[in-house]
């Protein structure tokens, strides 16, 4: 099985050009936003467009649900695409699908920058931050089941060669979530430190933390970084204690604010005697 990335940020048309890139490289079946896609058809996955919150919406779409991803990795098994076009807003974040879902590594990355025209990619953020909407490669009949009360508009699909007429490829349709009527959604970093020292000091080996710090990376595919120093009681595995507190700050924190973390650096800097 070949997988293909297709990468641009949110809101700048992916699921809208989905079918025809699909098309253009002869891939049989989609994963977008916590669905997998094959014929029209949803074959198996939960709309992370159906989530209350932006938050609930991100962990959807990487398949952090390991119910969801163990359904859509059997219906992968089942159907079998020999290529699958997987749709995300970074490298970093098609490559979290490929883990959750036990699929090949990315074989091809088409950047949205080079399918779509500067103007195209304005119109479509427009539509996204002013209207609140979504693009589903899927017909509006299809998505009736799972979106009652949410469906806007069907919008044919068409594509058009050279000197040929247009052939109609499909039906995708357009969805308004309820948390596109929520405007922007920040995370301070006090927020962040705040759940890095209550997951820290869950261990009973680390009696408190001290100064935290969070690094927001220019590059939003390479994530933040947190660095703190803890205080650790004494006669514990400084290194296991230390390591442990990594992964678990380390899941924590992407499970609860849907961020990357890239790093996360401990200083042990006393140890305490009761």
């Amino acid at each position: 099985m070949e997988v293909v990335a297709l990468v641009g940020p949110s809101g700048t048309g992916k699921s809208h050009r989905a079918l025809i890139v699909a098309h253009e490289h002869n891939i049989d079946a989609i994963i977008d936003d916590g669905l997998l896609i094959k014929d029209n058809k949803i074959i198996a996955g939960y709309s992370a467009k159906k989530e209350p919150s932006k938050i609930r919406a991100v962990k959807r779409a990487i398949f952090m649900d390991a119910e969801h991803a163990r359904q859509v990795r059997e219906a992968i098994e089942r159907v079998a695409p020999e290529r699958i076009l997987i749709l995300g807003t970074s490298v970093n974040m098609v490559n979290k699908i490929i883990d959750a879902l036990a699929l090949p590594p990315i074989t091809k990355i088409i950047r949205i920058e080079e399918i779509a025209t500067r103007a195209e990619i304005a119109k479509a953020r427009e539509s996204r931050l002013k209207e609140g909407k979504h693009i589903i490669p899927v017909p509006t009949i299809e998505l009736k089941p799972h979106f009652s009360g949410y469906l806007i508009d069907p919008l044919e699909i068409f594509f058009k060669k050279p000197q040929a007429k247009r052939r109609k490829l499909g039906e995708k349709s357009i969805v308004r979530p309820t948390f596109s009527y929520y405007g922007k959604l920040l995370i301070s970093d006090a927020t962040i430190a705040s759940i890095v020292d209550y997951v820290a000091t869950s261990d009973l080996a680390i009696t408190r933390t001290g100064q935290i710090n969070i690094k927001n990376s220019q590059d939003k595919e390479k994530g933040i970084s947190i660095s703190l120093d803890v205080t650790i009681k004494y006669g514990q595995p400084i290194w296991d204690v230390v390591h442990q507190a990594q992964h678990r700050i380390k899941n924590m924190v992407e499970y609860m604010t849907g961020m990357t973390v890239k790093e996360v650096n401990i200083e042990v800097k006393r140890l305490s005697i009761d």
